[in-house]
């Protein structure tokens, strides 16, 4: 965090930070297996490499030659902040760093305890590999959509994916941290898994509702179309796709 607060500087540009959080867990995860090497930890350095490598890749790409984060905008001060160095590293890059840490207690939890129920182990691999799926596809169907010219498509992205979740790619990357969390901590036994169960509960919590969906949402909300497409299509957790003009309870 620290070195993408320092590329954030340069390019003035403070959505930098979303490259640097799938990267920090794969640091973290790498690092863990490297100084108490087995099968489990070095499986979840894979998990968590895989889903990672592939978060900072998409919002790379995405974001090339982007400005601002309307969300970072909004987190300090709106459009035309300005926030100092000190508060913007405080606020954004240490505070992640922090919530980082945090979030990789599960992951931490299998490095120092040996594995009670592997079946359980394949369970978290099952939950992660659901949560995968979510980000790879929503991303994937969202990408498309941005690529048909604005006046030959939908005012709002309703269908795959985005006609059961409002944000297929949020409620993904919690499936991902509640699959990490039972195949690191709950295979453990039920101690550590209660233990670290803080780890995807604050995930879930911040995605949902502080940094992700509903922060999105307070600028989504603005299309035309949104209401009627939030009347029918669930915030975060998947449901059925209901008819238009059908709004949901």
């Amino acid at each position: 965090m620290g070195v993408a607060a320092a590329v954030s500087k340069r390019q003035d540009r403070v959505a930098v930070v979303d490259v640097a959080w799938g990267s920090s867990f794969v640091a973290v995860a790498i690092v863990l297996a490297l100084v108490w090497p087995d099968t489990h930890s070095w499986l979840l350095a894979l998990l968590v490499a895989v889903w990672g490598g592939r978060l900072a890749w998409h919002i790379a790409r995405r974001s090339h030659g982007a400005g601002e984060d309307p969300r970072y905008e909004k987190m300090l001060g709106g459009p035309g902040w300005h926030a100092g160095a000190a508060q913007v590293l405080v606020r954004v890059f240490l505070t992640q760093a922090a919530v980082a840490f945090i979030i990789s207690a599960p992951l931490q939890a299998a490095a120092i305890v040996d594995v009670r129920w592997w079946p359980v182990v394949w369970l978290g691999v099952a939950v992660w590999a659901v949560g995968l799926f979510f980000e790879v596809v929503g991303d994937r169907q969202l990408s498309a959509y941005r690529a048909r010219p604005r006046d030959a498509r939908p005012k709002i992205l309703d269908t795959g994916l985005w006609g059961w979740t409002r944000h297929p790619n949020y409620f993904g990357d919690a499936c991902v941290w509640w699959g990490l969390w039972i195949a690191g901590a709950v295979s453990l036994g039920w101690v550590p898994g209660l233990v670290t169960v803080f780890a995807p509960v604050a995930m879930t919590f911040f995605i949902r509702n502080v940094t992700g969906a509903k922060l999105l949402e307070k600028t989504m909300s603005q299309r035309e179309g949104w209401s009627e497409y939030a009347d029918r299509v669930p915030l975060f957790f998947p449901r059925p796709p209901a008819g238009r003009g059908k709004r949901r309870a």
